[in-house]
């Protein structure tokens, strides 16, 4: 055993790291070392509690309604909304569509009217279940258009939805119109604010300026938030809230229709750890409101400086204002993206490259956390010398034969063969090993120390197509060793 978790620790030394506040995406990072103990004794002292019944640990039945309650408070709602704790932002999102299909069983293809910057989990819960995703295009503040949206709504809409905030912009969506045109035609208005749930309402308190998003909206009918992100929570807690107990019903699955026990679920999962719900209960329960109004009060200070240090960085540009902890930042042409994330990478930062879409440039994609407040400095610096060295090193280039090749492929057949010539070309496998069938199995595919040449490939690639390779890409990198 004792080998074991050696060796765990020693695998872990190549991982982002997930305290420290220097990795600004995917983790999420108080910067207390006490909460962090807390979530993890939790996690571990529930890890082997099963949340299949409630009746037989009680416990995790009275944690999820205290935590679903916390939840209720924060976002003013009425005294009729009801929740679920869920896996995580993605669940919630599958669940609200899921939901909204099942309530309109007469409508046989169902359709949802998205803004073009909804989460992917919204076309993830499409793909699944059905239901037609309508996109529309936002507005130049990468805001969903309202007008645009009412209109796209027609008899077969079953959902409609807003961001609070985008995730790849952080600015949130004008929900106050967005729903009221949804209520107006009796449909149903999710408001996804995975990212925002948790920390715009204290924002909101500090006096910072939030446009409306909440409960308080009339029209909006559900709502999912996680915990995992700015409630500091352990991965993953997500909860998805309904206006009312009839809006919810349609989540919940039972069956009879086996010899065995009568299955009753809220969520997707059946069997589903105890441990992070129970992470979530302790941590939410530790920080408290006021808690939460101080790590919201240092995570926005070290955006405002974020920010107004990036301003004096004359390749760089916000994208759009930001209304919540996320920024979007666009290069000017002597300056590559993504040679800027590898450069940050390189002295010891993750931020994260967002590819080309819709005619919008790529970006460098920054989730701020309060543990970063202390490091501002050390960021600004790094991200200084990032772009110099990116402008030194110039724009990345694509090989023209292999961009041709790129923009030969059909995503529907991409093969074997085919992506074996790419990964040669990215410098992710030898050219003595394409073909071999111990590649494919995943033995010699590394993971480039530099991506933006991979990177810059992926941005010449349409959106289904970059799909298929990285799919592929998965699929390889997944191969039993």
């Amino acid at each position: 055993m004792t080998d074991a978790l050696t060796q765990l620790r020693s695998m872990q030394t190549a991982d982002l790291p997930v305290h420290g506040g220097r990795t600004l995406a995917y983790v999420y990072d108080s910067g207390l070392p006490d909460i962090d103990r807390i979530g993890r004794e939790a996690v571990a002292a529930y890890a082997g509690s099963n949340g299949l019944d409630p009746t037989a640990f009680p416990s995790l039945l009275r944690m999820e309604t205290e935590v679903v309650g916390m939840t209720v408070d924060l976002l003013e709602a009425p005294e009729t909304v009801v929740g679920t704790v869920t896996s995580g932002g993605t669940e919630s999102v599958l669940l609200a569509v899921q939901t909204a299909r099942d309530a309109h069983p007469g409508i046989e293809r169902p359709r949802m009217v998205l803004p073009a910057t909804a989460h992917a989990a919204f076309h993830k819960a499409a793909h699944y279940f059905g239901v037609e995703p309508v996109l529309v295009p936002v507005g130049p503040d990468f805001r969903a258009d309202a007008a645009a949206m009412a209109a796209a709504m027609d008899d077969r809409t079953v959902l409609v939805v807003a961001s609070a905030p985008s995730y790849a912009h952080g600015v949130v969506d004008p929900v106050t119109a967005i729903a009221a045109a949804a209520a107006e035609r009796g449909i149903r208005c999710h408001v996804d604010a995975c990212i925002g749930g948790w920390v715009l309402p204290y924002a909101a308190r500090l006096g910072r300026d939030v446009p409306a998003w909440t409960f308080a909206v009339e029209g909006v009918t559900s709502i999912s938030v996680d915990l995992h992100k700015y409630a500091y929570a352990p991965k993953g807690t997500s909860v998805l809230l309904h206006r009312t107990p009839q809006l919810r019903r349609p989540q919940f699955f039972a069956s009879a229709a086996w010899p065995g026990y009568t299955m009753l679920n809220s969520t997707m999962q059946s069997t589903k750890s105890g441990g992070p719900l129970a992470g979530a209960w302790a941590v939410m329960r530790s920080l408290g409101d006021d808690g939460y109004e101080r790590l919201t009060r240092d995570v926005f200070d070290a955006v405002d400086r974020i920010r107004s240090g990036i301003g004096e960085i004359p390749e760089l540009t916000e994208v759009s204002v930001p209304d919540s902890t996320l920024i979007a930042v666009r290069t000017d042409a002597t300056c590559d993206p993504f040679t800027v994330c590898d450069e940050m990478a390189t002295r010891g930062w993750y931020v994260q490259p967002q590819m080309s879409y819709a005619g919008a440039p790529a970006t460098i994609h920054l989730s701020v956390s309060a543990a970063t407040l202390p490091h501002v400095p050390e960021f600004l610096d790094a991200l200084g010398e990032a772009v110099a060295a990116a402008v030194a090193a110039g724009p990345v280039t694509v090989d023209p034969g292999v961009a041709e090749f790129i923009a030969s492929l059909d995503p529907l057949t991409l093969s074997d063969d085919h992506f074996d010539g790419l990964l040669v070309a990215a410098g992710l496998i030898g050219a003595d090993t394409a073909g071999d069938p111990s590649t494919r199995s995943g033995h010699r595919l590394a993971l480039p120390q530099q991506m933006a040449e991979v990177n810059a490939m992926l941005d010449l690639a349409t959106p289904a197509m970059r799909e298929a390779l990285l799919v592929a890409f998965l699929d390889r990198l997944t191969r039993p060793r």
